[in-house]
């Protein structure tokens, strides 16, 4: 369980948000997955023993596009399934009913 903590800037900001689109926790939630999702596909590559550079000729890109890739900045998803492709895996997907997955 995340530890709590005393309300910041960031937190004043995503209540904000929240008041003004009631769907912003669930776009939140979605750009965190990504980022997980990079911060696994990245170490995959590191495990596999690839370069950013050898990456980025599989997908016929530059290395620092792959640097800032992996360095968290919000990807789209057909990217990240270039880049999956790229390290030899791929992702899974699952589709599931809003309502119930807020409630999870």
């Amino acid at each position: 369980m995340a530890k709590s903590h005393e309300p910041d800037f960031l937190d004043e900001i995503i209540q904000e948000s929240t008041k003004r689109d009631p769907g912003f926790p669930a776009l939140l939630a979605a750009a965190e997955a990504r980022r997980a999702l990079v911060r696994e596909l990245t170490a995959i590559r590191k495990q596999k023993g690839l370069s950013q550079t050898e990456v980025a000729a599989a997908m016929s890109t530059s290395q620092s596009a792959i640097a800032r890739l992996e360095s968290l900045d919000d990807a789209k998803e057909s990217t990240l399934d270039r880049y999956a492709t790229a390290i030899g895996v791929k992702i899974a997907r699952t589709v599931v009913d809003a309502d119930t997955a807020l409630a999870a």
